[in-house]
């Protein structure tokens, strides 16, 4: 009998720290995080020419994983009330209640310290701008996105600054090359976060949240030709990079028929407007980043 009651308190402890570990992989929002930490090591990679350390890409994976799991766990405190509104964000461990918003706090307070002072290793600058990005992201784009479109474009600050973060942990200055590959990110963003809000907009709606221009009740019809110019506008940055930045003509070449079909799939959504075509400039955004990064790293 007690060697069934001990198997029994081992297997529910084991439970226990799955379920938990669960919970701290959706408060870090795991798979964005890794997304992120991917693009800062990609910026590293490319501006470092094969010049970098590799004890230096395993402080920035762990210092920028940090800092974006805290921002990412102030941002569901700040939005519990919210999340428990919508489909895709109603398990979350704060909305739900199987976290305590303290416990969230505190875990955001400590990575973030960790992460910064990781990332401060490097330069002031690094640090500066890991910081910035957190600020940015819970305390702004956060709160604003239940009032105002214009969230997108703030929220694409600390979405395209990983890059910028990982080329400046390298050579500690904001080269035009680096600043180039954050001009191309931050475009990117638009038609990525445009195509996610216009197939989710009835759920994001439950929350109040204004991810896509709409009247309320029904999408821009020109959501198309927006995500449209903003990727056509990083065929010129393409260009300057070539010119300026020593790229090779194949890489641009590359990044450039990308970019084309970005601005080809953004068009099908402005011509066909539905949920199909939003989709294939959605799941596109998702190849068209890091393709792009690593053409510039290998090519």
């Amino acid at each position: 009998m007690d060697n069934n009651k001990t198997y029994v308190g081992t297997e529910l402890n084991h439970n226990l720290w799955q379920t938990k570990l669960a919970d701290y992989a959706l408060l870090v929002k795991l798979k964005l995080s890794l997304v992120v930490v991917v693009s800062s090591v990609l910026g590293y990679l490319i501006v470092s020419d094969g010049n970098g350390l590799f004890i230096d890409i395993i402080k920035l994976v762990i210092g920028g994983f940090l800092v974006t799991g805290a921002a990412n766990a102030i941002n569901q405190v700040l939005e519990k009330d919210f999340d428990i509104l919508m489909t895709r964000t109603a398990n979350r461990p704060v909305a739900t209640g199987r976290m305590k918003s303290s416990e969230a706090i505190m875990f955001s307070g400590i990575s973030c310290l960790i992460g910064i002072s990781i990332l401060a290793s490097f330069n002031p600058i690094t640090a500066f701008l890991g910081m910035l990005s957190l600020i940015i992201y819970a305390f702004v784009y956060t709160p604003l996105k239940r009032y105002s479109t214009s969230a997108v474009a703030v929220g694409a600050m600390p979405g395209a600054l990983p890059v910028l973060i990982g080329a400046t942990a390298f050579d500690a200055n904001i080269s035009m090359y680096a600043f180039c590959l954050f001009i191309i990110q931050f475009l990117w963003q638009f038609p990525h976060f445009w195509s996610i809000g216009f197939v989710g907009f009835e759920d994001y709606k439950k929350a109040g949240y204004k991810l896509v221009p709409s009247d309320g009740e029904k999408i821009d019809r020109n959501l198309g030709w927006s995500s449209m110019v903003y990727a056509t506008l990083i065929i010129p940055v393409v260009l300057v990079l070539y010119v300026f930045g020593n790229v090779s003509v194949f890489s641009t070449i590359l990044v450039i028929f990308l970019t084309l079909a970005y601005m080809f799939l953004s068009y099908n959504l402005q011509k066909n407007f539905d949920r199909a075509a939003a989709l294939k400039l959605m799941f596109f955004s998702f190849f068209f980043l890091p393709s792009v990064l690593i053409s510039y790293w290998l090519i």
